[in-house]
């Protein structure tokens, strides 16, 4: 009776076990699509920052001491950042605007709180007037993400990785 006793236990604590272990599955997965969807919509907020030309809410996108770019031509921390685009706003200002659309997103996750994008990208110019759109420019881009205090932020922004 013991025996019996104790291997229902034993039973009872393994059926919990497997239930756990499940849940906890499911729960990684729904908090990794919910990272994934954080992501894209930072990627949706960094378009619009940057093509209303918006410097302050471009720079909000990235960590303190986030960064664009590599090399020499590199900006990091977020007042250069905003620096860097109201430069842009003022060299554009005459000129045409110009469109990027991410392609082939693919995102990895190294940890809770760490994430990498890998794309390519067009540069399109818009429709004007009977002038048909055009493919003016196409590449691929890296970012790394980093999430602080809950909140996805770019951490690094390469648009022209040389590998």
């Amino acid at each position: 009776m013991k025996t019996k006793f104790i291997a229902g236990i034993v039973a009872l604590l393994f059926v919990v076990l497997l239930g756990y272990r499940a849940t906890a599955a499911r729960n990684d997965t729904q908090s990794r699509a919910d990272d994934r969807a954080q992501i894209e919509n930072l990627m949706w907020n960094y378009s619009r920052a940057l093509y209303s030309q918006n410097p302050d809410a471009y720079a909000a996108l990235y960590t303190p001491d986030g960064q664009f770019g590599t090399g020499e031509h590199a900006v990091k921390g977020r007042d250069a950042i905003k620096k860097m685009i109201e430069n842009l706003k003022r060299r554009e200002a005459a000129q045409q605007p110009v469109y990027v659309m991410d392609l082939d997103n693919h995102i990895e996750f190294s940890d809770r709180n760490h994430a990498h994008l890998e794309a390519y990208w067009l540069e399109v110019t818009p429709r004007t007037g009977q002038k048909a759109a055009q493919v003016v420019n196409a590449g691929r881009q890296v970012e790394d993400f980093e999430r602080i205090n809950g909140q996805w932020l770019i951490k690094f922004r390469d648009p022209a990785p040389k590998d």
